[in-house]
């Protein structure tokens, strides 16, 4: 049986932690890491791929997408959408 597949627009926060780049969805919950940049945008297909086929293979798309804000339009389900991402300064006790 042949796969049918739907297209998002999922924010990706991508951002470097000493020698990696690590990638974040906030729709999803997700997280990945790579050596370069075009490696972690790779892999962001390929946890975004292996996220949703889990899900139909467990038969919980609907309950998990929910669980993380998305919402249902014209009998589809669509991700949060991100506002905002900016830098924002912020005081916290100090911490040794």
């Amino acid at each position: 049986m042949k796969q049918s597949y739907t297209k998002f627009n999922l924010s990706v926060s991508i951002f470097k932690e000493g020698e990696y780049f690590v990638a974040y969805l906030p729709a999803l919950d997700l997280s990945t890491s790579a050596k370069t940049f075009s490696q972690v945008q790779k892999r962001v297909q390929a946890i975004v791929q292996i996220f949703f086929e889990e899900l139909q293979e467990s038969g919980t798309t609907e309950e998990v997408l929910e669980n993380l804000g998305w919402l249902r339009h014209r009998k589809q389900l669509q991700p949060p959408v991100v506002v905002s991402h900016e830098l924002q300064e912020v005081s916290v006790p100090v911490f040794a």
